[in-house]
């Protein structure tokens, strides 16, 4: 309320009880005053309310959607952590057998993808080769020298099909035995290595949107709702995850 309004009311409250004053039969002035209201029964305390941003999700559809999300999330969040941690690995010129970490073999009528050690060892020679031997298991009526033939065969594909930055050579030894040089990183080999890690950020990310989206669509939630600003948050949270990765990389 302004003075000006102030003022004028105050006087209109005056001029009332002036008028009173003359044509009342009292032998006493009446006197206005103010009446304010008093808290009562009815009244609501604010104390016990919960900010939206602090209220958890109560639905059990979506609360099992949530959790879904987030593993999915979190898998995609280690899968770029592993790799870039063997990018490091290569970029700083270690050679470990866990450079082939991401590699996967399948066999034909085999849906299952093999890890290398499942199938094989994985070892360092000279510091600067890497030694993949497959295991000796006989499959019934072949010869085990072509069973492995037939292994190593899938195992050079894989490594092929993994297009590791800077592994590109395999030398057969014999049946079984298969030897990868890596070469000391050039400056160009670690700027194509980060190459490699910001475009695998970037699909992480873009995995990460995705399992939000399909959330929301299962879910069906309404606009503004606890549910759409709880999946946005998680989603922001491992999309944070994907950048503090990529960023202690280029450290």
């Amino acid at each position: 309320m302004s003075f000006r309004h102030a003022a004028l009311r105050s006087s209109s409250i005056l001029r009332q009880q002036y008028y009173l004053n003359a044509h009342s039969t009292s032998n006493y002035p009446l006197i206005f005053t103010r009446a304010y209201a008093k808290a009562g029964k009815g009244a609501k305390s604010t104390a016990s309310l919960v900010p939206r941003s602090k209220q958890p999700i109560t639905d059990p559809a979506a609360q099992e959607e949530y959790a879904n999300a987030e593993r999915k999330m979190t898998a995609a969040v280690d899968w770029l952590r592993k790799e870039c941690a063997s990018i490091e690995t290569r970029a700083n010129g270690r050679v470990t057998p866990d450079l082939l970490s991401s590699v996967r073999v399948k066999f034909p009528k085999d849906d299952h993808a093999f890890k290398l050690e499942e199938i094989s060892t994985v070892g360092v020679r000279n510091a600067s080769e890497l030694v993949i031997t497959v295991f000796e298991e006989e499959v019934g009526q072949f010869p085990l020298s072509f069973v492995n033939w037939l292994s190593l065969k899938h195992v050079e594909r894989a490594l092929y099909d993994a297009k590791l930055p800077g592994l590109s050579s395999f030398q057969k030894q014999d049946n079984r035995t298969l030897k990868i040089p890596v070469p000391k990183p050039t400056v160009e080999a670690r700027q194509t290595l980060f190459a490699t890690a910001e475009r695998q950020a970037e699909d992480t990310r873009v995995q990460i949107r995705r399992h939000h989206q399909a959330s929301l669509k299962k879910g069906k939630y309404e606009k503004h709702s606890i549910e759409l600003e709880e999946f946005q948050k998680l989603t922001n949270r491992f999309v944070n995850n994907v950048d503090t990765i990529l960023k202690g990389l280029k450290k």
